[in-house]
């Protein structure tokens, strides 16, 4: 029995490292900033990143990488070796291994947060000079580093309207490298066909890299469509409490190497507790995004039926004008819900003043249900004319669905909407 032939669940459960001599049944914490070797050569071959004959693909192993007794499985040879806690640690191997399986990667990094994932993806893997096509709708972070940061070393970047896509082909140069999109997209909910840009970023040789967050890998797995690397911001609903920060990378083995080598060297690692958090955490993220999903459904439906409203996007609301392609890649509709309340920023501005259970924050994927104002928070440095370009109207509210009973989140939206 391999880890391929295990289902998702039992991916996220079972796959934790081997087991200690105290034969443990939950991993341990593996708080140390470095590792001893054994002699010389040990540290040497270690440093050269020379992993024994034995130890490379497989191996006997008797308590098993899955917790079974007796199983043969696959190590983790990169990382078999742990040096020193900036380039590997045992906790973070395991949580990047257990989003490897989950997203069907080859390997993967963590990062300390998602803007850092984001962050060093790009720039170990752009020079100066590179171009990047991205979509018009990203994260308010992530516009910034492309607008303001990487034109300082001379790289450059176009966006493509998320409901043009046939238009991305136009912005595509000789000097283009990445191909990047979010979807569904912070904070307008807009669908991006997956299987459209692999086609687009396999005709012209570009590397084609997705923002899942919003997703997870229990809804979605772009690798499936053609992306070659996968980021997440695993503060979101991957630790799905509110409680750490965490970013992760994965996909084709050897991009992946190019940004362990530029993040070893630059420090942005996760570090042991909050990898032991979010590896955890996953145990339970299959449960979790099952019952988000449900309430944010009903929250969606009970918006599109509110006369105080004037539009909603919920990726599988009829409505949606991605739905169909929302069906063909998502299992699920996933937690956020975007709505416009009628009245503008004044109107947005008394319904934010009257909510009373949900959250007034800017983070999203918690237990608790959280209601954001963009224009004023997440996206407040980009222009009128940039965020009204994104849909990132004066009205938008983005509304973190949690795992509250749902009638209660619908009552509180309900009496704010008055």
């Amino acid at each position: 029995m391999s880890n391929q032939n295990l289902g998702l669940e039992t991916q996220a459960i079972r796959t934790q490292l081997e087991r200690t001599q105290y034969l443990e049944h939950s991993v341990p914490l593996y708080l140390t900033s470095s590792f001893i070797f054994e002699n010389a050569e040990d540290m040497r071959a270690s440093f050269a990143e020379e992993i024994p004959n034995n130890k490379i693909n497989s191996a006997e192993n008797k308590n098993g990488v899955l917790g079974i007794p007796g199983q043969i499985t696959e190590l983790f040879p990169k990382k078999e070796r742990n040096i020193y806690s900036r380039f590997s640690n045992p906790n973070t191997s395991e949580f990047v291994e257990k989003i490897c399986q989950m997203e069907g990667a080859e390997d993967g990094y963590a990062f300390a947060t998602g803007m850092a994932a984001v962050y060093s993806t790009f720039a170990a893997l752009l020079n100066s000079g590179d171009h990047i096509v991205s979509a018009s709708s990203v994260f308010g972070s992530t516009h910034t580093l492309f607008t303001k940061y990487f034109p300082k070393w001379n790289i450059t970047t176009s966006y493509f309207d998320v409901n043009k896509p046939e238009t991305i082909e136009n912005y595509i140069n000789p000097n283009t490298k990445i191909l990047y999109a979010e979807s569904p997209t912070n904070p307008a909910v807009d669908i991006l066909d997956l299987e459209l840009l692999g086609q687009i970023a396999k005709k012209h040789n570009l590397i084609l890299i997705i923002d899942n967050c919003f997703a997870t890998p229990y809804i979605q797995n772009p690798i499936q469509f053609g992306a070659d690397l996968v980021i997440h911001s695993a503060t979101k609903l991957i630790d799905g409490q509110g409680r750490v920060l965490g970013g992760v990378t994965v996909g084709r083995s050897d991009l992946i190497r190019e940004i362990y080598l530029f993040s070893r060297n630059t420090g942005p690692a996760l570090s042991p507790f909050n990898a032991w958090v979010l590896s955890k955490s996953l145990e339970t993220l299959p449960v979790r995004i099952e019952k988000h999903c449900e309430n944010a459904l009903k929250v969606a439906e009970f918006l599109e039926n509110n006369p105080n409203v004037a539009s909603v996007k919920y990726p599988f609301l009829k409505s949606h004008p991605q739905y169909d392609v929302a069906k063909k890649q998502m299992k699920l509709g996933g937690n956020i819900v975007a709505f416009e309340i009628k009245g503008g920023i004044e109107s947005g501005r008394k319904f934010l003043d009257k909510i009373k259970l949900c959250s007034l924050s800017a983070n999203l994927g918690d237990t608790r249900s959280i209601v954001t104002h963009p224009a004023s928070t997440t996206h407040s440095k980009l222009t009128e004319g940039e965020r009204l370009a994104v849909s990132i109207t004066d009205g938008l509210v983005r509304v973190s669905v949690g795992l509250e009973t749902v009638q209660d989140v619908i009552n509180d939206l309900k009496q704010a909407l008055e």
